[in-house]
C-alpha cells in the first residue's frame, strides 16, 4: 500500500494519522462529504442543531469567541477569565490541597481525562471524583480525604441529575459530620437559575455554562477549563491546541482535513464493507482514560434509533479499549485471531516523557520496548487482515491534548452527517432516566405492601397494582440487604422466595 498517501501529519500541531494498515477506499469521500462540510459551517454560524431542544450547538465557539453569533463571544471570554480568578484565589490563599469533583457523564469523564492525562507531581490541588451514585464508592472517595483541605467543585447544567445530586448530598453530609463548613469551600458550575444555581448562592463561587455546549462537547468550557486551571495546568494552551485543530479542520479539501479523513475512514471501515468496533489502545499511561472519554464522545453521538428524516437506521460506532502494551496480555489476542469485527486506533507519543531512563537491556531502555510492542502488534494485526489507524503525537502536553480532543470532536460531527443523523441528542439517555425514576417510584408502594407474613412478589405486586416483577424482587432483596425494614425468606428459586416487613 502506498504509505505516503495514507498519512496526514502537522509538524507545528505535533499530531499525525497513518491509514497505511487500513484498507480504504477514498473514491467518493469528497463528493460525500460535502453537505457535511456546509452543514459544519452552519453548526459555526449558529444554525439551530439540536431540533429536541430548539438549541444551537456551540462547542466549537468555546475555542474560537470571535466566531460566535449574538454576543455570545464576550460571554465566553468572561467565564474563562472568571476560571482563572477563582483558581488564582485558591492557589493564592494556599490551604487547598485536594479538589473534589462531583459530577456524571461529560461533567466528569472530560476533566477526568485532563487530570489525570496532565498531571504533575507539584500539581497544587490533586483531583479526585465523584462520578456516580454508589454509596460505597462516595465513602471510599471522601473518606481519605482531610475535609479542610478539600475543594468541592459540583457541575451539573439542571443541578437535577440524580448521581450528581446525591453525590452532592453525600458530601455535604460529611463535611457536617467533619464540622468543617461547606459552602467557604464549595464551587459550582451550572446553568443560571438553576436548582444547583439557586441552592450554590452562599458557596464560594458560582461559574456558569450554557444550553448550547452539550455535556459530551463541555471540555472548553467553565466543565474542563475551572477543575483544570485549578488542578495547575496550563488552559490557555489547551485551548490553544483545540482552535489550531478547528483550524485545520474547517477546510473542505479532504487530503488536508485530518477530521474529514478520519470520519470517512469509520465510514469505510466500521459502517460500508461490514459492521466493525473501534478499538482504542493508547500506548501512553497518560492516555489511560482516552477511550473511555471517547465512548461518550463517539457512542452517545452517533448511537441513534432513527435518522433525521425518520427513518429506522440503528447507527452507531461502538468503541471500547484500554492501554498498550496491557492488553496485549489481555484482548489483543481475539483482535489478531478472532472475528472480524473491529478495526483499532492506537494512540502513541514520540516523546517519552522520561527522558533519565534506564537500560533494561544493554542499548535498550522502556520506551524502546513500549514502541517496539506498539509496532509489533499494528504489524501483526495487518498480517492477519485486521486494519488500524494510527495517531501520533509529539508529546502528551496540554497543546497536544486540546488538538487531539478537537479533532474527534469535529470527525464525530462530520460523521454523522455522512450518515445523516443528529449527533447532538440523545433520546436513548433520557429514556433511561424515565425508566429509571418510575423504578424509583415503585419503592413506597412496595414497602407500604409489606406485611408481617410473608408473602412472595407476584402477590405483593399485585396488591399494588404493579407488573414488574424482576425489578420488584431486585429492590426488595437490596431493601431487606441493606436493613431498610424488610425480611427475606429465600425459597429454592427467585420465583419462591418471600418478602416481609421486619421487627
Amino acid at each position: 500500500m502506498d504509505w505516503s498517501g495514507n498519512t496526514w501529519r502537522d509538524l507545528e500541531l505535533g499530531v499525525a494519522l497513518d491509514w497505511t494498515d487500513a484498507p480504504i477506499d477514498w473514491s467518493g469521500a469528497g463528493r460525500a462529504l460535502a453537505p457535511a462540510f456546509a452543514a459544519m459551517t452552519a453548526l459555526e454560524q449558529g444554525a439551530i442543531a439540536n431540533g429536541d431542544e430548539g438549541r444551537m450547538v456551540g462547542h466549537y465557539w468555546l475555542r474560537m469567541p470571535e466566531i460566535a453569533p449574538n454576543g455570545l463571544g464576550a460571554e465566553i471570554v468572561r467565564v474563562r477569565e472568571l476560571c482563572r480568578d477563582i483558581a488564582r484565589s485558591v492557589h493564592r490563599e494556599g490551604h487547598h490541597r485536594n479538589l473534589l469533583l462531583l459530577g456524571i457523564g461529560g461533567s466528569a469523564l472530560g476533566p477526568q481525562l485532563l487530570a489525570d492525562a496532565l498531571a504533575e507531581p507539584d500539581d497544587p490541588l490533586r483531583v479526585v471524583c465523584i462520578d456516580n451514585t454508589d454509596p460505597e464508592g462516595i465513602a471510599r472517595v471522601v473518606g481519605p480525604l482531610d475535609l479542610e483541605e478539600t475543594l468541592v467543585l459540583c457541575i451539573s447544567k439542571s443541578g437535577g441529575t440524580a448521581e450528581t445530586r446525591n453525590a452532592l448530598a453525600e458530601v455535604q453530609a460529611s463535611y457536617a459530620r467533619a464540622e468543617v463548613p461547606f459552602a467557604p469551600n464549595a464551587v459550582a458550575v451550572s446553568g443560571e437559575g438553576s436548582q444547583l444555581w439557586q441552592a450554590a448562592a452562599n458557596w464560594r463561587a458560582r461559574v456558569p455554562m450554557w444550553d448550547w455546549v452539550g455535556g459530551r462537547t463541555s471540555l472548553f468550557s467553565a466543565v474542563g477549563l475551572l477543575p483544570a486551571a485549578l488542578q495547575g495546568i496550563d488552559i490557555d494552551a489547551l485551548v490553544a491546541g483545540a482552535a489550531s485543530m478547528d483550524a485545520h479542520t474547517r477546510t473542505s479539501r479532504l487530503e488536508t482535513n485530518p477530521a474529514a479523513r478520519l470520519a470517512w475512514a469509520w465510514y469505510r471501515l466500521g459502517r460500508a464493507e461490514k459492521r466493525r468496533a473501534m478499538v482504542v489502545l493508547p500506548y501512553r499511561d497518560r492516555l489511560v482514560l482516552f477511550s473511555r472519554y471517547l465512548q461518550q464522545l463517539v457512542m452517545e453521538s452517533l448511537g441513534k434509533a432513527l435518522d433525521r428524516d425518520g427513518c429506522e437506521v440503528h447507527e452507531g460506532l461502538a468503541v471500547y479499549g484500554n492501554k498498550g502494551s496491557t492488553d496485549q496480555h489481555a484482548y489483543v489476542q481475539q483482535l489478531r485471531d478472532g472475528p472480524d469485527d473491529h478495526f483499532v486506533t492506537f494512540v502513541v507519543a514520540l516523546d517519552d516523557g522520561y527522558h533519565g531512563q534506564e537500560e533494561v537491556e544493554p542499548g535498550v531502555v522502556s520506551g524502546d520496548f513500549l514502541q517496539g510492542f506498539y509496532l509489533g502488534t499494528r504489524r501483526a494485526l495487518a498480517e492477519s487482515g485486521h486494519p488500524s489507524i494510527s495517531l501520533t503525537l509529539s508529546t502528551v502536553d496540554a497543546f497536544r491534548l486540546g488538538a487531539l480532543l478537537a479533532l474527534y470532536e469535529r470527525a464525530v460531527g462530520l460523521y454523522a452527517e455522512l450518515v445523516n443523523i443528529n449527533a447532538y441528542h440523545q433520546p436513548g439517555v433520557e429514556a433511561g432516566k424515565k425508566a429509571a425514576s418510575v423504578v424509583i417510584a415503585m419503592k413506597p408502594r412496595l414497602l407500604a405492601a409489606l406485611g408481617e407474613e410473608p408473602r412472595p412478589v407476584d402477590e405483593i405486586c399485585a396488591a399494588v397494582g404493579l407488573r414488574d416483577l424482576a425489578a420488584a424482587h431486585a429492590l426488595l432483596s437490596r431493601l431487606a440487604a441493606n436493613d431498610f425494614g424488610v425480611v427475606l425468606h429465600a425459597g429454592e428459586t427467585p420465583a419462591a422466595d418471600r418478602f416481609a416487613r421486619s421487627g
